[in-house]
């Protein structure tokens, strides 16, 4: 039976002033000549459809943009009549669902009643490119199934998909539009208009300058821009604007040669610029050389008065910092058992999310020899439970690295990837490229994947669902990390044993405290103004993730913890791992040092409890370096019975240090053996009894890292991926349905 199709009226606007009015039916029949995700987006209904016109109610904000849409898609003139935004979504509201009757159900009904009332249906942008023969028919409907689900435009949807070329499309909409086209590559960057209007006005309208003359300026656009983007640009510049049409990427390929040198200074200047007390490009300041000189002259004067009782009173100290680290981790691994996500989001919540409404999300990926692992790089970014259409992809590779640039290339990806070549500057680091990538980002957040990433499907639509549902300060939420080639040595399995240690139970605990969150280097989702707010990342920190988590927090915003897991991969030989072990002890030594420049500063900004947290977890990195020092004193006694030794711990001391050999080892085997059990990795359970052994081979990791702090401060150890891709198999991409 054919559904009952009702007629709602509007009251419109006939002349800009608003002085005619009238009330017009509106007929669903008629208004479905258009997406309801088109009407919604642009607060618009197609009221009549003569003579290959189509007559279509905006607000009055938005109708230069409704028109550019109408176009676009179906290739039709337009006549606008105008009304209040509220009346028009009410009558979406009905139009699209009639009677309580699904959309769906009324196509035959609504195609009818235009067949009786003698209107042949426009021809829309998808119809027309599958007559050119430029998508198949498959690939259309396919389209037209996403669309319905996470909205947007048809062609820009068969472009993400794949289906088709980005240039096929500029052609076409060229012709719809009547708007000229250029070609980017062969204009020259050098000679564009860089001065004639403020470069973040033309990265937010997505348009770029590429000549003037004494009357125009050149500006090259992905679509027509709309009255309100005009408007903008006219408060920038007298010349007349003549847009030209060019593919999106290319417009941002050139705004980058453009702005090389200005971008290539910020990416490495702008927090060391706006808050240089934050900034880890010198290694101390001026105060802490002091501190340290008259620290240097006070030990060697006593050591040279009372030698025995100057030992005494540091391996005191150090035995009590480091027991006092035990506990600490042990409290917070307490904490993390009753920790609770803020929100708890079902898969129900998930499939109901409403794909039309998400934001467009930046996902920044540094690379650098990282050729071998770009396929499946990209497999699992295509496996992301997320609108293509919607995601900012940046892929940053270092100028210098031609074979990963290459591999990226012959991939010939769809536009949401985008290929950031970032110029060579020192320092050559992982934050310096995500800064760069950042002045491109279009996304209201962002998250930073490493290579060899493979995320949770479904983990940019849990983090914007909590940004959506939490508190305003909540500025940034961290996935758990672990392994996918966890079993493949004992190496990887005492790794896997560390991260779950860290991921599962350390930080969930500093959640539930309200302490200062060390984030993780991936999967780390932050609001984008935020970021830039705080300065971003500090390119001369080789930490910089446990950086700005501190500096979050002593902004006044938090972190939070998300139930969903990336996985990594593990670093298989020792070598690797103590490159890449040891880079972390660096970076962590050189935090300590940034916020404890000032350390009455810092307890300002982030509270005593705070500060207690960052002495005892980021300064607790020294314990490290402590351990062979314990360990060579207590075998040394053991074999030899040394006098002297006992003289350096006399009874007090020693029980205290006896304390500390089996308080700290039992509390560091106790998490691990927790870590591993709580994740449902019984089988590492084992292999936490010989974590000591791992804790070796961190002291030596600890003394390369310390070196380095100051021979070689800001140089970025290589982590080698791709040489265990046995269990990196790409997540299957979800199939997505309508109802």
């Amino acid at each position: 039976m054919t559904p009952e199709l009702t007629h709602a009226q509007l009251l419109v606007r006939e002349d800009p002033e608003g002085l005619v009015e009238r009330t017009v039916t509106l007929n669903p029949a008629i208004a479905r000549l258009l997406p309801e995700s088109l009407c919604r987006l642009h607060h618009m209904l197609v009221v009549e459809y003569r003579d290959d016109v189509i007559t279509v109610v905006s607000d009055p904000a938005g109708a230069a943009d409704a028109i550019a849409a109408v176009k676009l898609e179906t290739g039709n003139e337009v006549a606008l009549l105008t009304a209040d935004r509220d009346d028009i979504d009410s009558a979406i509201d009905e139009l699209f669902t009639v009677n309580g009757h699904d959309p769906e159900a009324l196509t035959e009904a609504s195609a009818a009643e235009l067949l009786q009332h003698g209107i042949a249906v426009p021809p829309r942008l998808g119809e027309s490119l599958a007559a050119r023969g430029m998508v198949t028919e498959e690939d259309l409907r396919d389209a037209i199934e996403e669309q319905k689900l996470s909205g947007g435009r048809i062609g820009e949807v068969l472009v993400h998909s794949g289906a088709l070329k980005e240039s096929d499309l500029q052609t076409l909409i060229s012709e719809q539009l009547a708007l000229p086209t250029v070609v980017l590559s062969a204009a020259d960057p050098e000679t564009a208009p860089k001065a004639a209007v403020p470069e973040p006005v033309l990265r937010s309208l997505g348009c770029m300058p590429f000549e003037a003359d004494e009357s125009k300026l050149y500006m090259a656009v992905p679509d027509a821009l709309s009255s309100e983007a005009l408007a903008v640009l006219a408060g920038h510049t007298d010349l007349e604007i003549d847009q030209f049409l060019a593919p999106g990427r290319e417009i941002e390929v050139f705004r980058r040669q453009v702005y090389q040198e200005d971008y290539t200074r910020s990416a490495h200047s702008y927090l060391m610029e706006r808050f240089p007390d934050s900034s880890a490009h010198t290694v101390l300041s001026g105060g802490q050389k002091i501190a340290l000189v008259v620290a240097a002259v006070a030990l060697i004067g006593f050591l040279i008065w009372a030698p025995v009782t100057t030992l005494v009173v540091i391996f005191s100290a150090a035995a009590v910092f480091y027991l006092l680290t035990a506990l600490y981790k042990l409290v917070a691994g307490f904490s993390a058992l009753n920790h609770e996500y803020l929100i708890d989001i079902t898969q129900e919540d998930l499939d109901g999310m409403d794909e039309r409404t998400l934001p467009v999300y930046t996902i920044l990926i540094p690379l650098f020899r990282e050729a071998a692992v770009v396929p499946y790089l990209v497999d699992g970014i295509e496996s992301l439970d997320y609108p293509k259409r919607q995601l900012d992809v940046k892929l940053l590779c270092e100028e210098e690295d031609d074979e990963t640039i290459d591999a990226i290339r012959a991939l010939n990806l769809p536009p949401h990837f985008d290929t950031v070549i970032v110029p060579p500057s020192q320092p050559q680091t992982k934050p310096k490229a995500c800064n760069y990538g950042l002045l491109g980002a279009k996304g209201e957040y962002v998250v930073i994947y490493d290579a060899e990433d493979r995320p949770d499907p479904q983990q940019l639509k849990r983090a914007v669902m909590m940004f959506r549902n939490l508190d305003e300060s909540i500025v940034c939420i961290q996935a758990r990390l672990n392994f996918f080639n966890q079993q493949t040595n004992w190496l990887t399995r005492w790794f896997s044993i560390e991260y779950s240690l860290l991921f599962d139970l350390l930080l969930p605990g500093l959640d539930s405290r309200g302490d200062p969150i060390p984030l993780g280097g991936t999967s780390n989702h932050l609001k984008t103004e935020s970021l830039l707010e705080v300065g971003a990342w500090d390119p001369y920190n080789v930490t910089e993730d446990a950086d700005l988590g501190i500096r979050l927090h002593q902004a006044g915003y938090r972190t939070t913890m998300m139930d969903s897991t990336t996985y990594e991969e593990a670093n298989t030989q020792i070598g690797s791992w103590v490159r890449q072990r040891s880079r972390w002890i660096k970076g962590y030594l050189q935090t300590w040092l940034v916020y404890m420049r000032n350390p009455l500063r810092t307890i300002g900004g982030i509270g005593i409890k705070g500060f207690i947290s960052f002495t005892l977890l980021i300064g607790g990195t020294f314990i490290f370096l402590l351990n062979p020092i314990f360990w060579f004193l207590t075998t040394l006694f053991a074999l030899t019975q040394a006098g002297f030794i006992q003289e350096l711990f006399p009874g007090w001391v020693f029980f205290l240090a006896a304390s500390l050999l089996f308080i700290g080892n039992f509390v560091f085997v106790y998490l691990g053996l927790v870590a591993a059990v709580r994740r449902g990795d019984d089988n590492l359970a084992l292999y936490a009894l010989f974590l000591p052994f791992y804790w070796g081979l961190m002291s030596v990791a600890a003394y390369k890292g310390f070196a380095q702090l100051i021979t070689n401060p800001f140089y970025w150890e290589k982590t080698e991926h791709g040489v265990d891709l046995g269990g990196h198999t790409a997540q299957p991409t979800p199939r997505r349905t309508s109802g």
